[in-house]
């Protein structure tokens, strides 16, 4: 029962962070082959973990870019997630989606985080794509993933490499659009100087 805690722990610390670092399933498959634990129970509880990380992650983020971010980028990027926390069933849909590709969730919550979108927009949605989405590879984990070698080697293949680029430049894209002048004046505009 001690280990399940630990899953629970550990992919809540993974998901916490608003770096880029393993992804939670990567966690899940190491204490299910390490000690033979059932996989629907280690899948449940990563899942809850991971929910909670990213939660935690978009509560305190916008206390971090407020510290590293100037305020007027911070006020354009308030703007959009007010904007999208009235979009409802889109926001909802789009997180699906998201969460149902094989890309680093660290973006999205970074940015709903940002924005100040409410939890309740992104939360059902993410839990339900997170399922899904890590039942396949931490099933596919305990089918290929034997030993800790084959897990370690994971973290540095093409896909996690290239997967973290992704995400970083989706931050990116996120950060530098002038999100007022594109929604209010139709207009695509670039603003690099954002940092304080």
């Amino acid at each position: 029962m001690l280990f399940y805690v630990y899953v629970f722990l550990a992919a809540l610390i993974v998901d916490l962070l608003p770096f880029f670092g393993p992804p939670a399933w990567i966690v899940m498959v190491f204490f299910q082959m390490r000690y033979n634990l059932n996989i629907w129970v280690v899948l449940v509880v990563g899942v809850i973990g991971s929910t909670l990380g990213r939660y935690l992650l978009s509560k305190y983020i916008p206390y971090l870019s407020a510290k590293m971010i100037k305020p007027q980028k911070n006020d354009d990027i308030q703007y959009i997630g007010e904007r999208l926390g009235n979009s409802g069933w889109k926001v909802q849909a789009f997180v699906l989606l998201y969460t149902l590709m094989p890309l680093p969730s660290t973006p999205l919550f970074t940015a709903s985080g940002m924005a100040r979108i409410r939890a309740i927009h992104i939360l059902p949605a993410f839990f339900v794509g997170k399922f899904s989405s890590d039942m396949v590879m931490v099933l596919t984990g305990d089918y290929f993933a034997r030993n800790a070698e084959d897990i370690a080697s994971g973290l540095l293949s093409w896909k996690s490499i290239s997967g973290s680029i992704i995400g970083i430049v989706i931050i990116a894209f996120f950060l530098f659009i002038d999100w007022r002048v594109l929604l209010q004046q139709k207009k695509f505009q670039l603003n690099f100087n954002i940092w304080k």
